[in-house]
């Protein structure tokens, strides 16, 4: 895969954060996503090549755009697959919270986990304890594995969950091993992320979330080195049905970090608003300032990109 398009794929998700961000606290999710949607595939099809989305915002009947399966792109140069959240974190950004992003995972045709719109059981962690893991073990025993692999206590890890019902048990029990807990209200994938990133302050993600983020989140995590295991969680046979549909016929396999997203993959993501993993977009007078990342599994090369744009000079798409 070209390198240069990780810089080409970063425009994408600045423009989706930028158009999002004017939307913040404005309580309406279905106008600050409908923005990312609109900017993103705006600058895909300025872009040369020919792109498929794997992992979008629904299957063809419920999202109008970005959906499974469509094309985008000139139709000219690399065939790739995309696995991307227009603005992970609507409910953040139409709230006026921390850590929504706009992310886009890339890879070789055929190299991504083709998961369902269902539910994924996750652990992620970063380079560290990535041979620490195992999603089959109860949460006490992966948190005993995952301090002796930092050479800390239990007591000394802070573990981040998403704050359902659904994880009652599981915090009561994170709770009852000694660790700390950090709760949040949505946003997963930076939550995955940070879990993997060094001095974040978070040492491992648990829990379940969507299967359609788990997979963007194994793709920035083959980027920075460290693991992360999965198993759909399909809540009613029609999420089934779709999973087999897809290829998905074992509900029970655990899915490795390599078998979510295989080969080189990038990762590109766009702070919308304030948060631990990425600055929020902030505007100036006749323009805005933007962070970003771009990472690279091939290289390991992890690259924050600080951008200053001026609205008088708009971009063409």
């Amino acid at each position: 895969m070209d390198r240069n398009y990780a810089l080409e794929f970063v425009r994408v998700t600045e423009m989706a954060a930028i158009e999002s961000a004017r939307l913040m606290g404005r309580g309406d999710e279905k106008e600050a996503d409908q923005a990312a949607v609109t900017a993103m595939r705006k600058m895909f099809n300025s872009i040369d090549f020919d792109g498929r989305v794997v992992i979008g915002e629904g299957e063809r009947d419920e999202a109008p755009m970005l959906y499974i399966g469509e094309k985008v792109g000139t139709g000219k140069g690399a065939r790739l697959d995309l696995a991307l959240d227009p603005l992970e974190g609507t409910t953040i950004c139409a709230n006026g919270g921390n850590n929504s992003i706009s992310v886009i995972a890339i890879a070789d045709e055929g190299h991504f986990l083709h998961a369902p719109d269902t539910y994924m059981e996750k652990i992620a962690v970063g380079p560290e304890a990535a041979n620490a893991i195992d999603l089959s073990a109860p949460p006490t025993q992966n948190l005993i594995e995952i301090a002796k692999a930092k050479k800390t206590l239990v007591e000394n890890l802070t573990v981040v969950i998403l704050d359902r019902p659904r994880h009652a048990d599981l915090i009561a029990e994170v709770r009852r091993a000694g660790a700390r807990i950090w709760l949040i209200g949505d946003g997963d994938v930076s939550a995955a992320i940070s879990a993997a990133m060094p001095n974040s302050g978070v040492d491992v993600l648990m829990g379940i979330g969507g299967a359609p983020e788990g997979v963007i989140a194994a793709a920035a995590i083959r980027c920075i080195g460290g693991n992360m295991q999965g198993r759909l969680k399909p809540r009613n046979q029609s999420e089934i049905d779709r999973a087999a549909k897809m290829g998905i016929k074992d509900m029970h396999k655990v899915w490795s970090l390599e078998e979510m997203a295989r080969g080189n993959v990038m990762f590109c993501a766009t702070g919308v608003t304030q948060g631990n993993f990425l600055d929020g977009v902030r505007f100036t007078p006749g323009g805005c300032e933007t962070h970003s990342v771009v990472m690279r599994s091939e290289t390991g090369t992890v690259r924050q990109v600080h951008a200053t744009h001026r609205f008088d000079k708009k971009p063409k798409y």
